[in-house]
């Protein structure tokens, strides 16, 4: 959707040597920074910058990434999913410290669940990441978000109040712990808001003023972490229960209340292991086990319009792999990986068995450092086997293959780089297993990702300066769709579609720093058409745009800092969506969306003031579902 990238960025503690592996590093005295050649299309926040946002959630702090749209179904507690260049949800895969977030039964995840507080810095890759030592998982995806885990350098305790619009109470408490190389801490967070934000829905037909019902929250989360040279760990427990609110009705909206909801209760933990066994060999080793819980009830005597269920899903998954990086020369280096995962999913439906899932993929590839010149490969194997109890069975087996190359080459303060990725998603246990919709048939969904990008940046003693542009094709063939084909209520899942894709982003930032004020500016546009290619006879559709993708998109961030006090303001342009192939006249109307935030440290103790949507601006993401206008945000911590 929007974008701010910070493409020269202040990275707490990184060492020379690991990063010499992936970027030029220029070291200065305290903190280091890194001026990146990529051959990946990476934007990243981090530091000072995401602290600076009006953020609280992964998906708060995507919506400034430049290619980035965020479908969120409204409400306080309504889900949020992640769509980089139109390839869809499950396209993208979402990592923290280099081990994905899985969800095996619908293949997304919901960013609304996870927090800021932890984390020091957020970044989108464009295909995925070229590190030197990777598991396969990192390359088997169209996009990839990298969260990594703020590692402790003192002892500390912090304790987090906020008060904010529609009945908003949060409260959090953080302990970190640094003693003789092991550092650690523990995050608790508590959150309850009734969500009941006033809204108005306004078209050529209608004039609807309510407030937005069943779009409570209430949700604990607790997060702890271990760290230890190449060791780190992380321990993650969530559970909510939340008001599925539903579209609004027109002209009944104080009367028609969906009162669907929703608990969760999501567990993981995982470990990583990264060890030099000389200067030519290094080994890394992950391990992950995930439980998700999801029960969803729309039983309720209120409910006359929606179909009455009360389902339980569970899930388990259990992950490793082990990746080996060798360097023959200084140029050179070669990487092999190996991933397995086992998923279970079970839920109490009519005519649903247990299903079970093995994943296994394995990965060659090879990165040449050559003066300027910069060329990674990859070939990437994927096999699915899917084990069921059904009478009908489960799924073929699937297996292939898919490559990727990057080439880049620097001269002086700028880059050149090109790269092509063929990758896919398999069906999910949804698409293939659930009740009525499910189709064993289906095939992989197929993505084929074309990239030239150019990057400038140049570091001054007071400032620097960073832009980059990226021109890209993306096709996807054999889309999973889901279609009336038995009926208006009788839904199927096929492969239906073929999606042409070719767009523009562009990103800019600049920082100055004088005394002690500092100056940072971001700014980024997306410009991207994204056409039906399915049935060259159907008029209607064919070469017309893709539903909710705007063709442009733009962000304008401006940060002032003096000593502890910083003001940030920043405007998020979305451009006109269509929504329906019914009426072209059937779309979603542009807005702009400006958030401030003032912050000041004094002592032990920080204080910010944030005001989201400034100019109270009516808009939506889904149609019929609003989202919240103006509304306030007070937070108060205090650090020992």
């Amino acid at each position: 959707m929007l974008c701010a990238l910070i493409c020269v960025h202040v990275v707490d503690g990184i060492s020379v040597f690991a990063a010499e592996k992936i970027d030029s590093v220029i070291s200065l005295q305290g903190p280091t920074v890194t001026a990146s050649r990529k051959l990946a299309t990476v934007q990243e926040l981090s530091g000072v910058e995401l602290q600076s946002l009006s953020t609280t959630t992964i998906a708060d702090a995507l919506k400034y990434f430049a290619g980035v749209q965020i479908k969120d179904y409204g409400g306080l507690g309504g889900l949020k999913t992640i769509n980089v260049r139109s390839l869809g949800a499950q396209h993208v895969g979402v990592y923290i410290d280099g081990i994905r977030i899985t969800n095996a039964q619908n293949g997304t995840v919901d960013l609304g669940k996870f927090s800021l507080s932890t984390l020091e810095s957020v970044s989108l890759y464009n295909a995925n990441k070229l590190s030197t030592c990777q598991s396969a998982s990192e390359y088997a995806s169209g996009a990839t978000v990298y969260l990594r885990t703020r590692k402790p350098t003192s002892d500390s305790l912090s304790l987090t109040g906020r008060w904010a619009s529609f009945h908003t109470y949060m409260g959090r408490v953080n302990a970190q712990y640094s003693h003789k190389g092991w550092s650690g801490f523990v995050d608790g967070e508590y959150l309850k808001s009734k969500g009941d934000y006033p809204f108005r829905y306004k078209s050529q037909y209608e004039d609807t003023i309510g407030r937005r019902r069943n779009s409570d929250i209430e949700y604990g989360r607790i997060e702890a972490a271990l760290f230890r040279q190449g060791f780190s760990s992380h321990l993650y427990y969530y559970q909510s229960e939340r008001g599925c609110p539903g579209g609004i009705v027109r002209r009944l909206s104080d009367k028609y209340t969906n009162v669907g909801r929703e608990w969760d209760k999501d567990f993981f933990v995982q470990a990583s292991f990264n060890h030099s066994l000389s200067e030519k060999c290094e080994v890394k080793l992950n391990g992950k086990y995930a439980y998700e819980y999801l029960r969803y009830c729309t039983d309720y005597p209120e409910n006359q319009n929606t179909a009455k269920v009360n389902n339980h899903y569970y899930q388990h998954d259990a992950y490793v792999s082990a990746a080996g990086a060798y360097y023959p020369v200084r140029w050179l280096s070669v990487n092999l990986g190996y991933d397995a995962r086992m998923s279970w999913l079970d839920a109490d439906l009519k005519i649903f068995h247990p299903v079970r899932r093995l994943d296994q993929k394995a990965v060659a590839a090879a990165q040449i450092n050559y003066r300027s010149l910069r060329v990674a490969g990859s070939l990437l194997y994927q096999h699915y086997k899917d084990h069921t109890l059904l009478r009908v069975g489960a799924a073929e087996p699937l297996s292939r293959l898919t490559p990727a190359i990057s080439v880049a080459y620097a001269f002086k303060n700028l880059t050149l780089r090109t790269w092509y990725k063929n990758i896919f998603r398999a069906p999910t246990l949804n698409d293939l297993y659930y009740t009525q919709t499910g189709n064993r048939n289906l095939k992989p969904e197929f993505t084929r990702q074309f990239d030239v990008g150019v990057e400038y940046g140049l570091m001054r003693r007071h400032w620097n300066v960073s832009v980059q542009a990226d021109a890209y094709i993306n096709h996807i063939d054999d889309r999973i769709v889901c279609l009336p084909l038995k009926g208006t209520y009788t839904w199927s899942m096929m492969n239906y579609g073929e999606t042409f894709c070719r767009g523009l982003n562009m990103n800019a930032s600049a920082r100055y720093i004088t005394g002690p004020w500092t100056f940072s500016f971001l700014t980024s546009l997306t410009w991207q058409r994204d056409l039906n290619r399915t049935n060259p006879d159907d008029t209607e559709t064919y070469n017309k745009p893709i539903c909710y993708s705007p063709e442009l998109s733009l962000g304008l961030t401006g940060i002032v800092a003096w000593k502890s006090y910083s003001l940030t303001v920043s405007e998020l342009h979305v451009g006109e969506r269509m929504w329906s192939y019914a009426d072209p006249e059937d779309v979603l109307t542009p807005y702009n969306n400006v958030d401030v935030k003032l912050s000041a440290v004094m002592s032990r103790f920080l204080l910010s003031l944030e005001v989201n949507d400034f100019f109270d601006v009516q808009y939506e993401h889904i149609p019929r579902y609003p989202m919240p206008g103006r509304n306030f945000r007070l937070t108060a911590s205090f650090t020992l």
